[in-house]
């Protein structure tokens, strides 16, 4: 279905018509990959969270490394972090280096969980991606890209 359709007008510049494209599609993906993560009670944030903390190999990062990593820049990491300690899925600890800084792991049950979350989710990516070709999605990433240098 196209963009008008959804948005239910005709009159609109390319332009604008791309940007409300962009967004409308990025809503979409979001709603999507929740209702997979719904089950394992867990938000894109935290599953975000923990794919940077396991991407971390075993080294421990703060809160500012995993911020700046963040897909969505808006999110309250301390608020998140906080949510995964509660579900033992990562800890926090005092750099024993330095006192002030604080140092942040995923946990093997952590490890564990984002293995059985990254088999759904990878599913419903292929699955939305299932009706584009190789060469269509990395076009996709060019342009998506050049909107953004």
């Amino acid at each position: 279905m196209k963009i008008e359709e959804h948005i239910k007008t005709n009159r609109i510049a390319e332009h604008k018509k791309a940007l409300i494209n962009i967004i409308y599609t990025a809503n979409f993906l979001n709603d999507e990959i929740s209702a997979v993560l719904k089950p394992f009670d867990i938000s894109i944030q935290q599953f975000n969270v923990l794919r940077i903390l396991k991407g971390q190999k075993d080294k421990p990062a703060n809160l500012s490394t995993i911020q700046s990593r963040m897909v969505s820049k808006m999110s309250n990491t301390t608020r998140l972090v906080d949510k995964l300690i509660n579900k033992r899925l990562v800890v926090r600890r005092i750099c024993p280096d330095n006192r002030r800084k604080v140092e942040i792991m995923i946990t093997d049950e952590g490890k564990s969980f984002l293995n059985s979350v990254n088999k759904s989710v990878e599913a419903k990516e292929l699955e939305l991606t299932s009706s584009l070709e190789s060469r269509e999605l990395e076009n996709i990433n060019s342009l998506l890209n050049q909107i953004r240098s």
